[in-house]
């Protein structure tokens, strides 16, 4: 089956986004509805050997991010993951803007994705930052967050391309949330294969007794301890 938009429409829709959004504001992430099959999850996974679809490999452990590589697609993206990064952003946009309000910041995110794009490019963001990531026995990847610019959507997702507890051990996405005048609070997530996770880019709405403040927010990866550990990363900005 080709995937078109219409296809990509029709399983976004499958989430509960009500319930999601309510978990983003409870824990900084939620899990959505399958995506990707078994079949087109292997497909895309086996792109990570066509360098000509990138345009820049990272080596995690040269840059001392962590251990294992990951590869930035060109524009040219491959028709899921186009078609799915524009079906979700639709639906995330409301999250965003309504964080921008508690945080009383702007919310600059017409509700085009194309319409963002270009006024990514036109502020120098002009280079595609979505990605493939993998990971081998004894991979990991070191708590950061995916800003690359001034212009910033503040949710992005993480597609699992494998099957956790058959085709790797380990491999747990991580949230680490700093918390004012207290310990950090972590969480640990095991990515179900073609489902998605969203999360947020940077901070979180937190209460507060003066209204609402902004939890920063950094994610990672735990050790791989066996197997092979592959997924398709969709941010909603372009990098500089």
């Amino acid at each position: 089956m080709e995937f078109t938009g219409a296809e990509a429409g029709r399983r976004v829709a499958g989430t509960d986004w009500s319930a999601l959004a309510a978990g983003l504001d409870e824990h900084g992430s939620a899990p959505t509805g399958p995506l990707l099959t078994v079949r087109e999850c292997a497909g895309l996974a086996a792109l990570y050997d066509e360098p000509e679809l990138f345009r820049t490999t990272v080596d995690l452990a040269r840059h001392r991010f962590g251990s294992g590589e990951y590869r930035y697609f060109t524009h040219d993206l491959p028709a899921p993951v186009a078609a799915l990064r524009a079906a979700l952003y639709p639906r995330l946009l409301p999250v965003a803007r309504d964080w921008a309000a508690r945080l009383g910041r702007p919310a600059p995110w017409p509700d085009s994705l194309a319409e963002w794009l270009e006024r990514c490019h036109a502020a120098g963001q002009d280079r595609s930052a979505q990605i493939l990531l993998r990971y081998g026995p004894g991979d990991w990847n070191a708590l950061h967050r995916d800003v690359f610019g001034e212009l910033v959507f503040p949710l992005q997702v993480v597609i699992a391309l494998d099957a956790y507890g058959t085709d790797y051990s380990g491999g747990e996405f991580l949230m680490v949330e700093q918390r004012p005048r207290a310990q950090s609070r972590g969480t640990a997530t095991a990515l179900e294969q073609g489902h998605g996770l969203v999360f947020t880019t940077r901070d979180r709405p937190v209460r507060s007794r003066r209204g609402w403040s902004a939890g920063a927010m950094r994610h990672g990866v735990s050790t791989v301890r066996s197997g092979h550990r592959r997924t398709l990363g969709l941010v909603f900005h372009d990098a500089a």
